[in-house]
Formats: structure tokens, C-alpha cells, sequence
């Protein structure tokens, strides 16, 4: 099965169609980086996909992410886990939303919007929970933090859309300056590639234009005109995965 997704750029006229199928099963959210996939659905099961096929992994998490810094995730009880040596292993620390998609460094969101992130050294060498961790936190509030090889993107409750930048494996809390960027998304992703996509509180999907290291806040936002409602995307080697409101997956190229 196939659509057609029209990337219309602002103030341009022209428009780019995609070529998308859809992809069997349901999952809630997603997260694709270094050509693995890995999702959740409804019922918190984990899975990842092995060619054509979606394995179950063991665990029940709500949010999953890879990426340079390793397969993370969080559960309902919002708290931390790390894939170590194919197993799960408990991260001291308590987050609702988590990315591993900074330059072998983790960040992300807790339960009251608080942001955090683990520098490279704690978080390449965590192993156990009797490994050192240092959570930092930055300022400000937000509910969705993530970050790319040209700084980390965020959202508030709000819907402001905001990035900071600085960042480095070795001082993750970057400048602590946050720039605030036109435009409204309830929750954004920034690739391994340093692309970003959002979907917007009516389900709308958008993707940043002109980021580059001399400029990682972009020049201006397309719009991707999508058949239905989506809830979730993610952007690994050519591809956009979409997850949309009735949990079906999309890739798109």
C-alpha cells in the first residue's frame, strides 16, 4: 500500500512527493539512528526490526531511543534502562522522555518537565547500577529534549519550539542559552545526520531547511502534507518513519 507525502516549503513554491508504504504493525512511538529501528506500542512492548520482521524484545518500556550513545529507554514508572551486554540494566535516575541520538551522550525530559543530560564518559562507561552516573541538568522547562551531531532540540508544554547550542559530548548542557524558534510542534526529533522533524499538536508533520554546523538553527520549516493524523516520526538514512494517530507505520523515501 502506498501515499504520497508533499513537501511544501514555505514561501516556495515547489513541492517534493515521497514514495511511502506502509509497514506492518501498530506501535505508539519510534526511533530509528544507524540503520536499527526500534518502537513501542500501546501496551509498552518493545521491539525492534530485523529485515522485514519485528522481534519482541522482553521488558515493557513507553519510550525508546538509539544511537550513538546505545539503546535506552524508559518505563511507565519513568524509570531509566540501558541495553548492556543484551539485557536490560536500571539507570539511577527517574525521566519520562529520553534520546541517545547526541554524539555518545544521553538527554532528555522528566515528569515535571525538568531537562538532563549524561556527558559521553559516564554515559560510553555505565554498566551496572553501581556505576557512577551525573545527571546535569540544564535550565528551563521542557517535555521533549533531543539532540544530533548540531545541537539539541526541544519543546515545551506550550508547544514553543526551542534549540541549544554549544553542545559537545563533554559539556552536553551546551551553551545554556536557548534560542527560541518560530513555529509550534508537540514534540520534535533530530536525526544522527543532524536533521529535524516535528509533528504539531494537529498531527502535522514538519522538517527543519538550511541546518548546517556554521548555522544548526535552520532558515525555516516544510511542511510534509501527510493522509491522516500522525503522533510520532523518526529519520535515519534516507528514510522518515511516521507513526500516525491510529498507531500505523509509514516509511517514507
Amino acid at each position: 500500500m502506498k501515499c504520497y507525502l508533499i513537501f511544501i516549503a514555505l514561501f516556495i513554491s515547489s513541492s517534493v512527493a515521497l514514495d511511502c508504504q506502509q509497514v506492518d504493525g501498530r506501535l505508539k512511538q519510534i526511533d530509528v539512528s544507524l540503520g536499527q529501528v526500534f518502537g513501542v506500542n500501546s501496551n509498552d512492548n518493545i521491539y525492534t526490526r530485523y529485515g522485514s520482521t519485528w522481534v519482541q524484545l522482553p521488558g515493557a518500556l513507553k519510550h525508546i531511543t538509539i544511537g550513538p550513545a546505545g539503546v535506552w529507554g524508559v518505563n511507565k514508572d519513568n524509570q531509566i534502562y540501558k541495553i548492556v551486554a543484551g539485557q536490560w540494566v536500571n539507570v539511577p535516575g527517574l525521566l519520562k522522555q529520553i534520546d541517545a541520538g547526541g554524539d555518545e551522550f544521553v538527554s532528555g525530559a522528566n515528569m515535571v518537565d525538568g531537562i538532563f543530560c549524561m556527558g559521553r564518559q559516564a554515559t560510553m562507561a555505565f554498566r551496572n547500577a553501581q556505576t557512577p552516573t551525573a545527571w546535569e541538568q540544564l535550565p528551563g522547562a521542557l517535555k521533549y529534549y533531543s539532540c544530533g551531531p548540531n545541537g539539541c532540540w526541544g519543546v515545551n508544554s506550550a508547544n514553543q519550539i526551542f534549540i541549544m547550542k554549544g553542545v559537545t559530548p563533554t559539556a552536553c548542557k551546551g551553551s545554556q542559552q536557548w534560542q527560541n524558534i518560530p513555529g509550534s510542534l508537540a514534540m520534535i526529533e533530530v536525526g544522527t545526520d543532524g536533521s529535524v522533524y516535528g509533528v504539531n499538536a494537529d498531527g502535522n508533520v514538519f522538517r527543519r531547511d538550511g541546518i548546517t554546523a556554521r548555522n544548526p538553527a535552520g532558515t525555516g520549516w516544510t511542511h510534509i502534507t501527510i493522509s491522516g493524523a500522525c503522533q510520532h516520526v523518526s529519520y535515519d538514512l534516507g528514510q522518515l518513519w511516521v507513526i500516525k494517530n491510529d498507531g500505523s507505520i509509514w516509511t517514507c523515501s
